[in-house]
């Protein structure tokens, strides 16, 4: 009886979709919208997340850095905890410290600045700029397309950049960069190398990598910020674990310090777990964001399909009343309209999932992804869908079922 039930509830939905075609469009318009944005959402965090994995695994997991300070919340500058302000900035002292230890296979001194870089009158916007050595992208990952990178003669502060390639087509065009000069903050430096930075779609506007400069030349010709600006980037031997080299690391520090034992840490040390828990928290706050906009979408749907359920019952008191007069228990009449509810729903699911797969390829053609729509969010939909029907139908399927037989049949 039941599935006798599923098939007549399924095949009365889809009759009521014929009969009134604008009707039912609106009730599952919701539902399509609703459905169609989790899973572009969720086309955009998965291949967030695939980037940022892709991007940590170029320099391999022993990579890690070495900070004045790191929190997986944003921290006011102005507004520091005490045993924060009073740590000491990081010297090159303290790389070396780490460069003696056995198990560290590079460690040294690296610096953030933004400025603009001009030539021939051209300007770029506001910049990262990276004061670093050779090593660069061994840490960070990229290419180099043209040219090199530093010289060991030229890491004591010769006015020599890398530029990134999208800096260099906007400021060269069809010119040959490599030889030429630029300027930025106030210095000239000579182009010896085009590279090409790996796609990170967490770089806000304005902060992209333009180009990197020898470590000694950036902190000669720029202005920085020692207590974020500053940190020392290290990697351990492909052998070694990486919980060990920070052990390691902390140990070295703590001596070079000169800290008791008790003291705490004046330092942190982030690996590249810390730095993907924090994405990933990140991400997971904004999938929540705009899960909970797109249950906005999902819940108009399911009050729709609540409201034509209504109508759909009113319309067929007389029906209903046969049933009932010919046998029909109260639980068949239930189940027949929440199958027909859920019908309607899962129809503007599977629409939904239609539509947010073509918004997932739009996405990841558009945003450079790797990824495209995660299949959980597709099964995802589905069930919610089919969910929303079933408890949205409850009302007006209860308000069937209870019908008195004798009271329907008399319904005009």
């Amino acid at each position: 009886m039941v599935l006798r039930n599923v098939d007549e509830g399924i095949g009365i939905a889809i009759g009521a979709l014929h009969t009134n075609k604008l009707r039912s469009a609106l009730t599952i318009l919701g539902v399509v919208i609703g459905v169609a944005t989790v899973m572009a959402m969720a086309s955009i965090v998965d291949g967030i997340r695939s980037q940022i994995f892709n991007a940590m695994n170029t320099a391999g997991p022993t990579a890690f850095y070495v900070v004045r300070y790191f929190s997986q919340t944003p921290l006011n500058p102005d507004n520091l905890p005490y045993e924060v302000r009073i740590r000491p900035v990081l010297r090159e002292e303290d790389a070396e410290a780490m460069r003696r230890i056995p198990d560290i296979q590079y460690a040294g001194m690296w610096v953030q600045v933004f400025q603009r870089i001009e030539y021939a009158g051209t300007r770029t916007q506001t910049l990262t700029i990276y004061g670093a050595d050779q090593h660069y992208m061994d840490i960070l990952g990229g290419t180099l397309l043209t040219g090199r990178f530093f010289s060991p003669g030229e890491l004591d502060g010769d006015p020599v950049i890398v530029l990134e390639e999208e800096t260099a087509d906007h400021l060269f065009g069809r010119i040959e960069p490599l030889g030429k000069t630029v300027r930025s903050g106030g210095a000239v430096f000579r182009v010896i190398g085009i590279y090409q930075r790996p796609q990170n779609i967490f770089e806000p506007p304005g902060q992209q990598i333009g180009a990197i400069v020898p470590f000694e030349a950036a902190k000669r010709n720029f202005r920085y910020d020692e207590t974020n600006g500053l940190f020392i980037s290290a990697k351990a031997w492909p052998r070694i674990s990486v919980s060990r080299a920070k052990d390691l690391t902390i140990a070295a520090l703590r001596r070079e310090r000169k800290l008791r034992p008790g003291m705490p840490n004046t330092f942190d040390v982030i690996t590249q777990d810390q730095i993907l828990d924090t994405i990933e928290n990140l991400t997971t706050a904004f999938f929540g964001v705009m899960v909970a906009l797109s249950s906005v979408a999902l819940l108009v749907g399911g009050i729709g399909v609540m409201a034509i359920m209504m109508v759909s019952v009113t319309d067929r008191t007389r029906e209903i009343g046969l049933r009932k007069a010919l046998g029909a228990t109260r639980q068949e009449i239930l189940w027949q309209f929440l199958v027909e509810a859920a019908t309607l729903t899962l129809v503007g699911g599977l629409l939904g999932i239609a539509v947010g797969l073509g918004l997932g390829q739009i996405l990841k053609q558009v945003l450079d992804l790797t990824s495209g729509v995660p299949m959980w969010s597709a099964l995802l939909a589905t069930v919610v869908s089919i969910l929303i029907g079933l408890v949205f139908g409850l009302l007006p399927a209860n308000r069937a079922a209870r019908m008195d037989p004798v009271e329907a049949l008399r319904h005009e």
